[in-house]
């Protein structure tokens, strides 16, 4: 599934989209494993060809290893947390953080599009573009070039993660004087991991790194 998206006709509509730091190499089975509890789930990914001894296999692999993304009410965050391979909920400052739901939309049109996508080292600067014409019209991210093919880079600020989708530079217009991003001067993120006693319900939050 090269959308990596499986949005559920549910109430978490109404909910903030929310970044989970899970057990890299295992995010389809954990993506899997949330929807299954009734959770909107979203793990960006694409279809690589896997090459072993005796054959080639095509897997769907994350576009941000070790993490995903779900829609969930965060005062009711424990399945979520006792899912197996889910090792916290991103945030800062002892204080869980919702991902930009404008970033949310981009990676979801850049995979839609059906352009390559990988993953990418996150940028902070760099020169910002808007997409003019085909099917990312409208979209905005950071230009680079590497040795073959120009590439827009499109990033999530609380992962500091990015991912690179090819483009073609006859279709982007340069974007000058925009304010930097929201989440560029903050401190690196961090995990969230609520602990529960026996029989006591109120949760206790540790700071963990990804």
């Amino acid at each position: 599934m090269v959308e990596g998206a499986r949005a559920l006709p549910r109430e978490s509509a109404k909910f903030p989209w929310y970044a989970l730091k899970v057990r890299t190499s295992a995010e389809v089975r954990i993506r899997d494993v949330i929807e299954r509890r009734g959770y909107e789930v979203f793990l960006p990914s694409n279809i690589e060809s896997r090459r072993y001894s005796d054959r080639v296999q095509k897997v769907e692999s994350a576009l941000f290893p070790g993490y995903l993304f779900a829609r969930l009410d965060i005062d009711r965050r424990l399945p979520i947390l006792q899912t197996s391979g889910v090792e916290a909920i991103i945030g800062f400052g002892g204080k869980f953080e919702p991902v930009n739901e404008a970033e949310i939309l981009a990676i979801r049109k850049v995979l839609a599009s059906g352009a390559k996508a990988i993953p990418w080292p996150y940028l902070k600067e760099g020169d910002r573009v808007r997409v003019q014409f085909g099917a990312l019209e409208g979209l905005e991210g950071i230009l680079v070039k590497t040795k073959t093919q120009d590439r827009i880079i499109i990033s999530v600020h609380l992962l500091q993660r990015s991912i690179a989708a090819e483009i073609d530079r006859s279709w982007i217009r340069p974007i000058d004087s925009l304010p930097k991003a929201q989440g560029n001067d903050r401190e690196s993120p961090r995990g969230i991991r609520s602990s529960v006693k026996r029989g006591d319900s109120r949760s206790c939050p540790a700071l963990r790194r990804p």
